[in-house]
C-alpha cells in the first residue's frame, strides 16, 4: 500500500497541469477488454490470464500489439477504445495528449483509413464532450514500411485534411529494421510542407545516430523516446541548443530492457545537460503504469523539487501539438500550481 505521504504526492501530480506527448492508441487495451474480445472472437491469446502483459522484449510487445488490434474490427470498439483512453487521461488529470496511432497494426481496417479516423474520431469527440481532454492524432509510420508506402501515406493524409491529425509520426523496432531515416526522409518533407508536424521514434533500441536522423534527415519537432542521446555529448549538445524536446517513458524503457533500473535511467542526466525532456507512458495500459505514477517515480528516484516538475510539466505542454488556446490555458494554470 501507498503510504499517505506517497497518496498526498500521486493527489498533488494529479492537479498538476500537464499534457502528454508519447502515448499509443495499440497500448491503451484494458487486459480485460483483450479477454473479452478475444474470447468473443475465438482468438487463443499467448499467455495465461496472469501472465498476459509479461513480455520478453520489444518485439514480443509488438507482436502483442498486433493481436490486440486485430480484436479492435469494429467501429464501435475503436470508438470504445479511444473513449477509455480519455477517461485514462482525466484519471491522472491530464489536460491534453498527443496520441501515436500505427494504421499497419490494426489489420481489420487495412486500406480504410478515413473509416478508421472517423471511428477513432466518435470516441474522443463524445469523450471531450462530456468534460474530458482534448486530443490530437499523429499518424505513424512502421519502420519496415517501404518509401513508397510512406508516400502514400502522407498523400492520403494531405488529402484527408482531417482536422483531429496533427502530426506524421514512425515507430517499431530500430534494432531489427535498422537505419530507416534515408527511406522516410522524403515523406517527412512532404508533411512537413503541408503543414503536419513530425515526431519520431528514435534512440531507444537504436543509439543516438538514430536520434541524428531524426533530426537532420526527417526534421523531428519532437523525439519519441531519445534516450540513448545520453551516450554522445554532440548530440546533447545540439539536442540543448535547438531545444527539440524528448517524449521520454522511462517505465517503458525500463520493462522493455532499454535499461535495467529506474535508477539507471538517464531521464535526470538529459534534463541537467540542458535537453528539453517530458514524462510520458508509451502503452500505460499493457505496462500498468499512469502519468501520475510515472511523475512520482522521477521525484522518488531523482530527488525532484516542485520546480523542476513544474519545469517537466511545462516542456510537456510546450513541446505538444495542441493549439495555441489549450496551451496557453494549461501554462496558465501551471503557474499557480
Amino acid at each position: 500500500m501507498n503510504s499517505p505521504s506517497s497518496n498526498d504526492d500521486l493527489d498533488r501530480l494529479r492537479a498538476l497541469p500537464k499534457a502528454e506527448v508519447h502515448l499509443h492508441l495499440e497500448g491503451c487495451f484494458e487486459p480485460s477488454v483483450i479477454e473479452q474480445w478475444a474470447k468473443s472472437e475465438g482468438v487463443v491469446l499467448p499467455r495465461p490470464r496472469e501472465d498476459l502483459l509479461k513480455f520478453s522484449g520489444l518485439a514480443d510487445f509488438l507482436g502483442f500489439l498486433d493481436l490486440a488490434c486485430g480484436l479492435a474490427s469494429t467501429r464501435e470498439r475503436l470508438a470504445e477504445l479511444s473513449y477509455g483512453l480519455s477517461r485514462r487521461l482525466a484519471e491522472s488529470g491530464t489536460g491534453y495528449a498527443d496520441v501515436i496511432i500505427n494504421p499497419t497494426h490494426w489489420h481489420s481496417w487495412q486500406g480504410r483509413l478515413r473509416e478508421m479516423l472517423d471511428a477513432i474520431d466518435a470516441g474522443f469527440t463524445a469523450a471531450e464532450q462530456d468534460g474530458l481532454p482534448a486530443v490530437g492524432l499523429c499518424i505513424s509510420l512502421l519502420r519496415t514500411q517501404s518509401a513508397d508506402a510512406a508516400i502514400e501515406l502522407v498523400s492520403s493524409l494531405v488529402s484527408l485534411r482531417y482536422p483531429r491529425v496533427v502530426a506524421l509520426s514512425v515507430d517499431g523496432n530500430e534494432a531489427t529494421a535498422g537505419r530507416t531515416g534515408p527511406r522516410f526522409a522524403e515523406a517527412f518533407r512532404r508533411a512537413g510542407d503541408a503543414g503536419l508536424r513530425r515526431t519520431v521514434h528514435a534512440g531507444e533500441s537504436s543509439g543516438p545516430e538514430g536520434v541524428w536522423d531524426a533530426i537532420d534527415l526527417l526534421g523531428a519537432d519532437r523525439i519519441d523516446h531519445g534516450v540513448r542521446a545520453i551516450e554522445d555529448a554532440s548530440l546533447l549538445a545540439t539536442l540543448a541548443e535547438r531545444a527539440i524536446p524528448l517524449g521520454i517513458c522511462p517505465t517503458s524503457n525500463i520493462a522493455l530492457g532499454v535499461y535495467p533500473s529506474i535508477q539507471e535511467h538517464p531521464i535526470e542526466r538529459l534534463r541537467a545537460a540542458g535537453v528539453l525532456v517530458s514524462v510520458n507512458t508509451d502503452d500505460p495500459a499493457l505496462l500498468s503504469t499512469s502519468l501520475v505514477r510515472e511523475y512520482q517515480l522521477c521525484r522518488s528516484t531523482f530527488g525532484w523539487s516542485d520546480e523542476i516538475t513544474k519545469a517537466v510539466a511545462r516542456t510537456s505542454i510546450e513541446s505538444s501539438f495542441a493549439t495555441d488556446d489549450v496551451k496557453s490555458k494549461l501554462l496558465d494554470a501551471l503557474t499557480g500550481w
